[in-house]
């Protein structure tokens, strides 16, 4: 059965829903979430056609976007410079075990100074019985120190064939020649005595290209001066032993290692060092080398190359312009021609041998000798004078009248003439 339906007057009505209250204005501020602005991008700029004369649109071009500034790098950081060794009680240790190790060399102090040089310059990185035998085979080959001044350097390099660098020895020799000839016109050095020691070094590093090895060992030997040489062996001990820094090495510079080594001691200690540096550069590893480095300077063994390796070179600085040469020079032979000079250049005189001057505060020092070109004019023929005019010679005086001589008597006729003309022919 059905129900039966109510009539729509009964029928309960839905329940209507309150309208919501409208909040004040502050309010639904309050109540709304913040926003975060959007930051408005530009647009990009569009090429706008340009019309020309012509009629035919161009366009232009477009502005470039401004580009981020460029980030610099960190500036390197400078290199710590390396600390200076105490070689005021390392260098007297090494003199000690030196003297225990080796034999100094005498050294012949008599001969002029330009065979000082020449030995100087044979002697370099070389045993002392080996340049001497190399200079007497020089001496013996070449008739006169001329001939070994005009020699090629490859002709010198096969006499001195026996020393470590032959053609370095050889150079060397040519170059003092040439220099000593340059500037007095002779072989002699024997001026460089004559004044101070400052004198006769500045003579000897007048002489261009000549090694500092070889000033130093003329100083130390001909002159009498407190100097050390250095050469690259000694150098070479030097570094192994932990006396100098590495920059010292590079430049060959050891300042103030004089003033460690009492006067007397020089000639003898500079003759164990060299001997030590021959030994550093031919035996490296040996136990000698190894003995003597350790027994100065414990912290040495970390300086060692590994076995079969050769100690660091040293790298030299940059040359100047005076010190530059190029390799033809070392192979072409000395003379006027391998150091031509200025028209009118005279060969310049030994250092300090001008006249002196004074200066405004009274202190006197070497007047500079300055050779002025000569400046004689060639002397033209003279012009032939007029001949004169020939004079009509005096008239000749009137001669007087000789007196009328008497007649000449005729000859006499001899007396045998007379009985002959009566005789009768027969």
């Amino acid at each position: 059965m059905t129900a039966p339906k109510r009539p729509a007057a009964s029928r309960p009505k839905p329940a209507s829903k309150p309208a919501p209250k409208k909040a004040a204005p502050a309010a639904k501020a309050a109540t709304k979430a913040p926003v975060k602005p959007v930051a408005k991008t530009a647009p990009k700029p569009v090429a706008k056609p340009v019309a020309k004369p012509s009629g035919k649109p161009v366009a232009k071009p477009a502005a470039k976007a401004p580009t981020a500034p460029a980030v610099k790098a960190a500036p390197e950081p400078k290199p710590v410079p390396e600390k200076i060794p105490p070689r005021s009680t390392l260098i007297p240790k090494l003199h000690k075990v030196l003297k225990a190790n080796y034999k100094p060399v005498a050294t012949d102090t008599s001969r002029p100074i330009l065979d000082q040089v020449l030995v100087a310059c044979c002697f370099e990185n070389a045993p002392a019985d080996v340049a001497e035998k190399a200079f007497a085979r020089l001496v013996e080959t070449y008739f006169d120190l001329n001939e070994i001044r005009v020699t090629t350097v490859a002709e010198l390099a096969e006499i001195l064939h026996d020393l470590p660098d032959p053609s370095r020895a050889a150079l060397s020799l040519r170059r003092a020649l040439q220099g000593v000839f340059e500037s007095t016109y002779n072989y002699s050095l024997d001026h460089a005595r004559k004044h101070s020691l400052a004198h006769g070094i500045k003579v000897l590093e007048g002489l261009r290209g000549v090694p500092p090895f070889v000033v130093q060992h003329v100083a130390a030997t001909a002159l009498g001066g407190h100097v050390v040489p250095l050469d690259k062996g000694a150098l070479s001990a030097l570094w192994l032993s932990g006396l100098i820094t590495r920059q010292e090495y590079d430049t060959g510079k050891v300042p103030g290692i004089e003033r460690t080594i009492a006067k007397k001691a020089g000639i003898e200690f500079s003759s164990l060092l060299h001997q030590f540096g021959i030994d550093v550069l031919t035996n490296l590893h040996g136990a000698t080398v190894r003995k003597v480095a350790l027994a100065v300077n414990p912290a040495a063994k970390d300086r060692f190359p590994k076995r079969g390796e050769p100690l660091p070179e040293p790298v030299p600085p940059p040359p100047t312009v005076k010190e530059s040469h190029t390799g033809e020079e070392e192979h072409r032979p000395a003379g006027p021609q391998a150091a031509a000079r200025p028209a009118g250049k005279t060969p310049q005189p030994p250092a300090g041998s001008g006249p002196k001057k004074t200066d405004g505060k009274g202190k006197s020092g070497p007047k500079p000798f300055v050779v002025k070109p000569l400046s004689i004019k060639p002397q033209t023929a003279p012009a032939p004078a007029p001949a004169p005019e020939p004079t009509p010679p005096p008239p000749e005086p009137a001669k007087k009248p000789v007196a009328s001589a008497k007649p000449l008597a005729a000859k006499a006729a001899p007396k045998h003439t007379a009985p002959l003309s009566k005789r009768k022919p027969r």
